[in-house]
């Protein structure tokens, strides 16, 4: 039998089989159980959408779905997803399944142990077989067969609970009550993928991590997630800030002391290091240490033992260790004012979290993030932000980064009259306030606090800042762009 032929029988086998199991006429399965998990349905047709949803509502405690493919990024980094349903053509007239294995291959980027099944109405076995290889869990044609579709379904979802328990403490969220949740927040900005595809990669191994980035941008929510994807999750993360540790503290408060050590060590007591070993430990604000202490650090860190104070018995210490600053560390070493060799030794892997007024449209996540939880805190579920509120948030600047607008968006859920979050309710500071001086600025300089201004006289409504200005709308968005404002 030729190779042609041999393709067709397989096909024909292939649609024989998907015809006997996709019979339109079979009722519904009768499933005595519901699901507790999370399901996505992403697919283009809405009709598809509510078909799907209905029939699984009832096997599923949450069904989400979502008509356009950009909305995945979001929904999977503001909610707890189990299981995806993925289409595999989304645009008219396209139908060799590339759309739905670009799709898959983003899904695992960001949870690469998430399962995917596979929908389609262009099935055939190559595409089956090549979205299989590219990491499908499963494949199914439409129209589909009820009972065969929540089958696969539950199947899919069923092996991934089962592989979630059976590493249950490796799953484990340092101060999280939910184990699928993620301590961070991660975004959909190209800067934000980047970095959570290297996080992926360390956050398994044991090298050393600094990470960088302005007050507010969330150093403390990166270290714990890297501790959440790394081996040694089975015990809590260690932190302690370093700024905050003074000479006399030090060696106590990281090597621990015993009895009797000094004046009010009244009983023995382990350090960070060695209540850390066998996890990780985050020095949070490491570029504040003094220059004295710094020896004492690279020489634990090297060695990897400690001895307590008033104790002559060396103790061996296995970390991973994770370190944040806000300051400029390479800069701070021509300077003199922190060990070169000190810093070779924390930055094995350097990771920079960007501003928030860098991450787009990030800020919208963290919106929709910050308004769900405060308004359950608060008891006020009917809470929803204005569209002029939103351009007021999307146009501030947030130099307190994700904290500013996180206390932001609290205070504004406790001050709101009503339902509705108006501009006036996001309490943030001024941008520029015009001042009376001598010296003449320049041109670029005038052009940027009028459009400061503009935009706060307008209560963050873009469209009437940019009719006071007298450009279009797009001119204004390519100033603010430019002006990274």
């Amino acid at each position: 039998m030729d190779t042609l032929l041999q393709g067709k029988v397989k096909t024909n086998i292939f649609t024989q089989k998907l015809k006997e199991s996709f019979n339109p006429d079979r009722s519904p399965p009768n499933l005595t159980y519901m699901e507790t998990g999370t399901i996505l349905i992403v697919d283009h047709n809405k009709s598809v959408l509510a078909s799907l949803e209905l029939l699984l509502e009832n096997e599923f405690s949450t069904v989400r779905t979502a008509a356009n493919p950009n909305q995945i990024t979001t929904l999977l980094t503001t909610t707890s997803i189990d299981i995806v349903i993925l289409d595999m053509n989304f645009s008219a007239g396209i139908n060799n399944g590339n759309e739905g294995l670009y799709w898959l291959k983003h899904i695992h980027e960001i949870h690469p142990a998430l399962p995917v099944v596979m929908l389609t109405a262009y099935g055939d076995v190559e595409l089956a077989v090549k979205a299989l290889k590219n990491g499908a869990t499963d494949f199914l044609l439409k129209p589909w067969d009820n009972r065969t579709l929540v089958q696969k379904i539950k199947e899919a979802y069923n092996n991934k609970s089962n592989r979630k328990s059976s590493s249950k403490s490796k799953n484990s969220i340092v101060g999280s009550g939910n184990p699928n949740k993620p301590e961070m927040l991660i975004g959909h900005s190209p800067a934000m993928l980047q970095l959570i595809k290297v996080v992926n990669k360390v956050a398994r191994t044991d090298a050393n991590i600094l990470i960088t980035g302005e007050n507010g941008t969330g150093k403390e929510m990166l270290a714990r997630e890297i501790h959440r994807l790394s081996p040694r999750n089975t015990r809590p993360m260690s932190s302690i800030d370093m700024g905050a540790i003074s000479e006399s503290l030090f060696e106590s408060e990281l090597f621990g002391h015993e009895r009797g050590a000094f004046t009010d060590a009244y009983e023995s007591r382990p350090g960070k290091f060695e209540a850390a070993s066998g996890s990780s430990l985050f020095m949070d604000e490491i570029g504040n240490l003094p220059l004295a202490l710094q020896a004492k650090l690279l020489t634990v860190l090297q060695n990897r033992n400690i001895t307590r104070i008033g104790s002559n018995k060396v103790v061996p210490v296995d970390i991973r260790l994770i370190s944040a600053t806000n300051k400029d560390i390479p800069e701070m070493v021509k300077q003199g004012l922190f060990r070169e060799d000190l810093f070779y030794r924390i930055n094995t892997i350097h990771l920079e979290i960007p501003p928030l007024r860098e991450r787009g449209d990030d800020i919208l996540l963290f919106v929709e993030t910050f308004l769900h939880r405060f308004a359950s805190k608060y008891q006020r579920p009917e809470m929803r932000m204005h569209e002029q509120t939103i351009e007021k948030l999307r146009s501030y600047h947030w130099p307190g980064n994700i904290r500013e607008l996180q206390h932001a968006i609290e205070k504004a859920v406790i001050l709101c009259e009503g339902n509705v979050i108006r501009p006036k309710d996001i309490l943030v500071k001024q941008t520029w306030k015009p001042q009376t001086t001598s010296t003449v600025p320049n041109l670029e300089e005038v052009e940027r606090q009028a459009i400061e201004t503009a935009i706060l006289q307008n209560n963050g409504n873009l469209t009437a800042a940019a009719e006071q200005l007298g450009i279009s709308r797009q001119t204004l968005y390519n100033k603010l762009k430019r002006f990274k404002l």
